[in-house]
């Protein structure tokens, strides 16, 4: 595959058993993690870090694909978590997946069938995949290597 696109809410990491956009801001740091002003902890999926390293060292384009309806407080998540330098060209904003993809495969100017797509929402995973995209998708836990080795 030549481009790897993740979703985020359960997909990269879990916002206390709801979506980021269901968090409040001001963050703070709890170890690896993250906690709301509600004292929601937001924590990371445990392979995440090393599967993005490892992709970006392995030279494959990454990128993200939500549907968040506050794509401010996804970004500054992914700031806070510190693994928004992995992406290229992340598309962060309410909407249909596939608007993301059209726009996806504009700016990468690679098409759907170089794609794989991890998300947790089949919704998504059936809209997606009618492009042509490869999809997975997830169980609970999240992203990691067993389900990214196969593509590598």
């Amino acid at each position: 595959m030549k481009l790897f696109v993740f979703d985020l809410d359960f997909t990269l990491w879990d916002a206390g058993g709801t979506w980021c956009d269901c968090t409040y801001p001001p963050y703070k740091k709890f170890g690896d993690h993250l906690l709301d002003v509600d004292g929601r902890l937001i924590k990371m999926y445990p392979d995440v870090k090393e599967i993005l390293v490892h992709l970006k060292n392995s030279k494959k384009n990454i990128t993200i694909a939500s549907r968040t309806g506050a794509p401010e407080i996804a970004t500054q998540l992914i700031e806070l978590f510190k693994i928004y330098d992995f992406f290229s060209h992340p598309q962060i904003y309410p909407g249909s997946k596939v608007t993301h993809f059209q726009k996806i495969r504009q700016k990468f100017g690679i098409d759907f069938t170089d794609m794989i797509f991890f998300d947790d929402e089949y919704r998504n995973i059936r809209e997606v995949s009618a492009l042509g995209v490869h999809c997975e998708f997830l169980g609970d836990g999240g992203i990691n290597w067993d389900m990214i080795n196969p593509y590598l």
